[in-house]
């Protein structure tokens, strides 16, 4: 590896010495400047800082005009130091009037100088302003020159982070780094919540970036990256999934981590007298204001990759085998991650969490579900949100809007304490409604139940008064533990969720696990397409073993009075066939041994599988009730991904096709005096729950929070003109397939509260 020269670590120690010295920020700016451009040999040391109307003030400056101070101000994309800015890549010319992007500012006095160097200062991959040099005499600056100068920047980014310089700033012109951000994403989970940052993963705080011993930093460096390394390669000769991490990724992992090129650019960064997690950082936010700026979505989905694989090299070098502990949250918590499963959102103190944002996630991602059964306001798709926020920045979720403001301003702040404060009042007029019959205005009885999963959704029962549970998730008991819940434990809950509900059904759904529903201690296997593949009752019906045991504690728990039990993922009556005869199995075998047995069991099925719509006849006249999962259904009939944005919106759920199907379920259950029910995401929203009215549904199973909003919007519904209304638009030929418009426009003339 090149040496590096002894200026930029002498330049280093004298600059913490000015960090440490009881000056003005002003002052501390000034000697900074001075201080860089006589190490440096350089005529003119500069400083512009980004501010919040995304343009660059000219903060200090050694060489140039003094008076231009305060008083230089350009966009973020005009001149070289614009260019510097908004491409987050250093600029080094010999003859900088001579650029294209050159523009000449009078009041600097800089037309004198020839030679230019810049760079962007970055903290996380994010620009914060441009640190820049400049000599009369035309020169190219020196490979060394650039990375000193990039080193300098760094220790400059953590003053301008720190808020340190806001005093110098005219009201409402103050530095981006800590200003107000608002970002739409999609709308996950309804709600409004306010609070405090927590990284999901969190970042390793640095205290010291400034070395003391430059070869002994260089070894720590070396030495972490061998430990990680060496614990890669165990991992992957293990043969087995490690941390839930398949083997794909632990595979890239490797092949960055043994990157010669990325070695290298740690190992010169510490060479320039920064500390090896310095290094470390300083690598990772130039990396990240690269690829964040690369319109390449392979080079953008690798940043994942090389973020995570630095993490973890942070953690060597401090000693953290493991991200800190979930269980000890702050008060009014709002969780950010770039993605999460079910299972990891659950390991968290529900009572303190308050919201969540996600850069990755969708609103039928199976985190969302979990999300909405929590009543936890989440929002997801926020680009670089774990970049853009540090642990404890105040943040307001709007789960109704996909917003999010971080940092936000008194004025923002109190703007939605008094929404929250709207809420709860609406929220008592749903309160209001809770004794209500849920019957339309013309009369239909409707049975409103909730979904259900874990034993805080169950006081939820008596809080809405529903109709019973229409959906209780027996995997969350499975996916919040380490190890595999024992008979007893399995029987507990069941006993328990039974006991809540008295005299209300409870539809069980037994294990729908696979895919992103993944077991901690369960060894996952490598699927191209895992929404397609070994999951739910097909893994049941591979491990006999499993289901048989859950159905025992089912049976058990219902003893003496009547149990639903419902099979997800049906491809197939012979499937049905297969897990009935698993029930029936276990009847026997408990009223041999003498067990009370329940007084009455029905048994039925999901339909989310497209197959199950053309044996519908069949299937019905085996089953006792059927329930659709829209959420895999529609998934399954559009062949979209319902865990990938990119293509997650790009169909409708009230669409004809849909819409259409959903009908021929409901008609031919009714035909065949089967009940038939909707347990899926679609009626949440009172515009799909009006549409499953339309339809026929006069059963449906939704999350307790929106249980409210939908009751109310029955009360007012006239399900006869609903129906007169829908089912001419399922016939007739449209250019756009959806019909949410129109319904839309029906409810809007109806007054029915959306």
């Amino acid at each position: 590896m090149r040496s590096a020269s002894s200026g930029p670590r002498v330049l280093l120690r004298r600059l913490r010495e000015v960090m440490a010295e009881p000056v003005s920020a002003q002052e501390r700016l000034d000697k900074i400047v001075v201080l860089i451009a006589a190490n440096m040999v350089a005529e003119v040391c500069s400083t512009y800082v980004l501010r919040v109307d995304n343009t660059l003030e000219l903060y200090a400056t050694e060489g140039l005009n003094r008076d231009a101070v305060h008083r230089t101000v350009m966009t973020a994309h005009e001149g070289l130091v614009g260019l510097v800015a908004s491409e987050a890549t250093p600029l080094n010319l010999s003859d900088a009037r001579s650029h294209p992007a050159f523009s000449f500012r009078p009041e600097t006095g800089e037309e004198i100088y020839n030679s230019f160097l810049g760079v962007p200062i970055l903290r996380a991959g994010n620009t914060l302003g441009v640190l820049v040099v400049q000599n009369r005499a035309r020169r190219t600056y020196v490979e060394e020159e650039v990375e000193a100068l990039q080193t300098t920047a760094m220790v400059l980014a953590e003053m301008i982070a720190s808020g340190e310089l806001a005093a110098l700033a005219q009201p409402g012109l103050e530095p981006a780094a800590r200003h107000t951000i608002h970002q739409i994403g999609a709308i996950l989970s309804d709600g409004i919540a306010l609070g405090h940052v927590v990284l999901h993963e969190p970042r390793v705080v640095i205290t010291n970036y400034i070395a003391d011993d430059v070869p002994k930093e260089i070894r720590r460096l070396d030495m972490a990256l061998s430990k990680l390394r060496a614990d890669l390669d165990h991992l992957l000769e293990r043969g087995d999934v490690a941390d839930g991490e398949h083997r794909e990724v632990l595979e890239a992992y490797r092949m960055f981590a043994n990157d010669h090129g990325w070695s290298h650019r740690l190992q010169e960064a510490a060479a320039t007298g920064l500390t090896a997690e310095a290094a470390v950082e300083r690598v990772q936010s130039d990396t990240r204001a690269r690829m964040l700026r690369s319109t390449d979505p392979y080079l953008r989905d690798r940043l994942h990759d090389l973020e995570d694989l630095g993490h973890r090299l942070m953690r060597q070098l401090v000693g953290q085998d493991h991200a800190p502990s979930r269980e000890q949250l702050p008060d009014n918590a709002i969780l950010i991650a770039r993605a999460m499963g079910p299972a990891a959102l659950l390991d968290y103190d529900r009572k303190r969490l308050r919201g969540l944002v996600l850069e990755e996630g969708t609103a039928t991602s199976h985190v969302a579900i979990v999300a909405r059964a929590l009543g936890i306001p989440a929002v997801g798709e926020v680009p670089n949100a774990v970049g853009i926020a540090d642990p404890g920045d105040a943040i307001i979720v709007d789960g109704t809007s996909g917003s999010i403001y971080l940092r936000p301003s008194a004025e923002i702040e109190s703007a939605y304490a008094e929404r929250v404060r709207f809420r709860a009042r609406r929220q008592a007029q749903y309160i209001a409604l809770r004794d209500k019959p849920c019957v339309t205005k013309d009369g239909e009885p409707i049975d409103l139940m909730i979904n259900a999963g874990l034993v805080i959704d169950l006081p939820h029962l008596d809080d809405t008064n529903c109709s019973g549970i229409g959906l209780f998730r027996t995997e969350l008991q499975f996916m919040i533990g380490q190890n595999l819940p024992r008979a007893s434990e399995q029987l507990a809950l069941y006993r328990t969720v039974l006991d809540a509900a008295g005299d209300k059904p409870v539809t069980f759904r037994t294990l729908d696990i696979g895919g992103d529903k993944a077991l901690p201690y369960m060894e996952a296997a490598a699927e191209e397409n895992p929404a397609l593949g070994w999951r739910a009752i097909r893994l049941g019906l591979d491990r006999p073993g499993l289901l048989r045991g859950q159905i025992r504690a089912l049976l058990r728990a219902g003893g003496g009075r009547a149990l639903r039990i419902m099979f997800p993922m049906i491809s197939e009556v012979a499937e049905f066939d297969q897990a009935k005869a698993i029930v029936e199995r276990e009847l026997t075998y408990l009223r041999q041994h003498g067990h009370t047995l329940p007084e009455r069991v029905d048994i039925g099925t999901m339909v989310e599988v497209p197959s199950l719509l053309y044996q519908l006849d069949e299937l019905l006249s085996k089953v006792d009730f059927v329930s659709v999962g829209s959420n895999d259904l529609f998934q399954f009939m559009f062949a979209v991904d319902r865990g990938n944005s990119k293509v997650s919106n790009r169909f409708d759920t009230l669409s004809a096709p849909m819409l259409r199907a959903l009908r021929d379920i409901v008609v031919k259950a009714r035909a065949a005096g089967r009940s038939a029910s909707l347990c899926g995401e679609m009626a949440s929203q009172p515009l799909g729950a009006l549409a499953l009215i339309a339809l026929g549904y006069r059963s449906l199973s939704l999350s307790a929070t929106a249980h409210g909003p939908v009751k109310a919007m029955i009360l007012d519904l006239d399900a006869q003109k609903a129906e007169a209304t829908i089912m001419p638009l399922l016939q007739a030929p449209t250019g756009s397939i959806s019909i949410r418009d129109k319904l839309k426009d029906f409810a809007d003339a109806e007054g029915l509260p959306l």
